[in-house]
Formats: C-alpha cells, sequence, structure tokens
C-alpha cells in the first residue's frame, strides 16, 4: 500500500456568486466548495493544501467566506496553504488567493485587481415599449434602489458608493493582514489595476512564479498529489449538462439565467478570456 504524503488541491474556478446553476459548473460560493475542502484537509498523511485559482472575482461575501473557511481548516490542522494563479486570480479571486500562506502564479497570470465594481443594466422604457405595467410596492422609502426598470437616482449612487468604500476597506485590510510587509510601497496597489504574474512578484503580490506541480514537485518531491473535487450537483451527477433554470423556468426565469449568463460572460471578457 502506497504511504506516501499528500498535498491536496483544491480547485477554485470560475465565477464567485452565491446563486450558481443547478450543474454548477463555472462558479464558486461555501456551499460549492466546502465539499472538497473538507476533503483536502482531511487526508491523514497531507503535508499541504495547494488551491488551483483561476477566477475574475464576483461575490465580496463569499470571497470572505470561503477564504475563512480555508484559514480556519488550515488552523486546525496546522498544514501550509499555496494558492497558485492561473489565468487570472483577480479582485475576489486574489482575495481566496490570499486565505494562502503563500501565492505564486505563471509569469502571464492577472493577478490583483484589488477594488470593488458593480455592474448591471438599465432598462429604463423597455417594459412600455411591450406594454407592460410595472407594479412596485414597498415600506420604506430606500426599499426601492436602483431598480433597473426606473432613472437613476444621484442619491442611490452615492449609497452605492459609500458601501463600495466599505468593501473595498474591507478587501484591503485582508490583503494587508494576509501579506504584510511582502507588499510593496507603490501608491496603485490598491486602486483595482491588475498585473502580470511578473510584475506582481515586484510588488509583493505573490511569493514566487511557476505552475503548482513545478512548485509542488520541488518543495515535497516526495508527496503525491490528490486532488480533491466538490460534490457533483444532482444535474451533473445524472448526466444532464444543461442550462439549470434556463431548462426547466419560466420565461422569466430564463431571461434572468441570460443574463446572469452575460454577465458572467464579462467578468471574464475585463481580462481578455
Amino acid at each position: 500500500m502506497d504511504r506516501s504524503p499528500v498535498v491536496a488541491v483544491v480547485r477554485l474556478h470560475g465565477v464567485i456568486t452565491p446563486t450558481p446553476s443547478p450543474v454548477g459548473r463555472g462558479s464558486i460560493s461555501l456551499n460549492g466548495v466546502e465539499s472538497a475542502l473538507t476533503k483536502a484537509f482531511g487526508h491523514d498523511r497531507l503535508l499541504a493544501v495547494a488551491l488551483a485559482i483561476n477566477s475574475p472575482g464576483g461575490s465580496p461575501t463569499q470571497s470572505a467566506l470561503v477564504g475563512e473557511r480555508i484559514r480556519q481548516l488550515a488552523a486546525k490542522k496546522n498544514v501550509p496553504v499555496l494558492a497558485f494563479c492561473e489565468d487570472v486570480a483577480a479582485s475576489g479571486g486574489y482575495w481566496l488567493a490570499c486565505a494562502a500562506d503563500e501565492i505564486y502564479a505563471h509569469r502571464t497570470s492577472m493577478v490583483g485587481s484589488i477594488g470593488v465594481i458593480t455592474a448591471g443594466f438599465g432598462l429604463t422604457g423597455l417594459l412600455e415599449r411591450f406594454g407592460v405595467e410595472r407594479r412596485v410596492f414597498t415600506a420604506g422609502e430606500h426599499k426601492h434602489r436602483l431598480d433597473p426598470f426606473s432613472p437613476v437616482k444621484d442619491e442611490d449612487v452615492a449609497w452605492l458608493k459609500g458601501l463600495q468604500g466599505e468593501l473595498h476597506t474591507e478587501f484591503t485590510d485582508w490583503v494587508k493582514q494576509r501579506r504584510g510587509d511582502k507588499l510593496a510601497d507603490n501608491p496603485d496597489l490598491f486602486t483595482g489595476e491588475v498585473w502580470t504574474g511578473s510584475k506582481a512578484l515586484e510588488l509583493g503580490l505573490v511569493d514566487g512564479l511557476g505552475s503548482l506541480r513545478e512548485v509542488i514537485g520541488k518543495r515535497f518531491p516526495k508527496a503525491e498529489i490528490a486532488v480533491a473535487e466538490s460534490r457533483r450537483p444532482l444535474l451533473a451527477r445524472l448526466g444532464i449538462a444543461g442550462g439549470g433554470s434556463a431548462l426547466f423556468g419560466t420565461a422569466g426565469d430564463k431571461v434572468l439565467s441570460a443574463i446572469d449568463a452575460v454577465e458572467q460572460r464579462a467578468a471574464w471578457s475585463r481580462f481578455g478570456l
């Protein structure tokens, strides 16, 4: 029986969102990766855990929840965590990378984007065009902010920017906490700019350049690499590779699914992917 030590690998690939499709492809959430993290940190011959990250970001809350869970498990098992940035580890993707004790990237990886972004669609006039009347009833004067079917209000934009500022502070504090004195003294570090892996190394955003197998092979030459997979959603296990709500839902569900797909595509396209 092979009793080699193990470096467990968890793949964190996709947009970070609390509402993945039933098939669950191309997204990251605490619920979606919990089983993989538990398996990874549960190996009895565990030397280290490696995070293979490929994400343009997404939900700040899910980013924080996954990052905190990684730190909880790492402290419990007392093992090092290494993050490996693939095509992109930006925004929430970099938040996840900072949960590791060491971060590596390929020289061509896109890394950073320490900022907050909110995007949506303005659909003012669309319903009127099709003769549809929208009815919204609220209790509370601020309950109906930033409705995509209503004109933008300056006070709502000011509120949103204030909220973004709070989240940006949370993000920068997390990066400073995790990276410490490794960070370069550069005024652009927290502006939302993104850099190649080579430049990220100069800025202290990563600790080195190299692929997962290359670095693990040098650091832990006797270790076996074991990929910890998340439990697959029901539709995927049944062999149905469809669009979830777009497959079974109402016309409204299909529209929302289409919009969600466009937004996820836009998240990747910001980095030319």
